[in-house]
């Protein structure tokens, strides 16, 4: 009985053998085949001569077939140095021991009898307060609401007003352009 070493030296062909896949060179440098469809397979038509319906042209080849992409344009390179994904983790940590230290704080005082000692917690008004604070350029004086504001300019006319010289301008340049002559007292607002 042959062994399968045997059977497949004298079944198969050394060179295909060797080679787990068989690739073939596609034109212009392209690696593997090239995947684009047949005339026949392309389903996007265009109207052709004669009120017939033509398969669409192929897309262009791309300029950078066959050479190779840079790893920095195909993968996310990292944002920061090396091991700064444990700053998290010490951070995590400082915090569960500031938890542990307050749990213990709250066993003692309770076994000694005394209330349990508590940390001052900023309230929501006064926490929104400081980061308002913190976001507000140097310099500037925040105002105060309800403070009305005061306009430098004053209006001269209202909207309905303004509206109304547009339109009688508009008349008198489509009157000019016709030759309609009229009285400047027709185009009054």
């Amino acid at each position: 009985m042959k062994s399968f070493r045997q059977f497949s030296a004298e079944a198969y062909d050394k060179d295909v053998m060797g080679s787990s896949q068989i690739r073939k060179q596609g034109e212009g440098g392209r690696v593997g085949a090239d995947r684009r469809k047949t005339e026949a397979e392309k389903r996007r038509t265009k109207l052709g001569p004669g009120g017939t319906r033509v398969p669409a042209k192929s897309y262009k080849p791309r300029k950078d077939i066959g050479t190779q992409r840079q790893a920095s344009t195909r993968l996310q390179q990292p944002e920061k140095e090396r091991g700064a994904a444990d700053v998290k983790a010490r951070a995590a940590a400082a915090a569960k021991e500031e938890r542990k230290k307050a749990a213990q704080a709250r066993i003692a005082a309770k076994k000694a009898g005394k209330p349990a000692p508590t940390a001052q917690k900023t309230k929501s008004k006064d926490a929104e307060k400081e980061g308002t604070k913190l976001l507000s350029k140097k310099g500037t004086t925040q105002k105060k609401t309800g403070e009305k504001i005061e306009r430098t300019t004053s209006r001269q006319y209202t909207r309905d007003e303004k509206k109304r010289m547009v339109r009688a301008g508009k008349r008198l340049q489509k009157d000019l352009q016709k030759g309609v002559d009229r009285p400047a007292s027709h185009y009054q607002p």
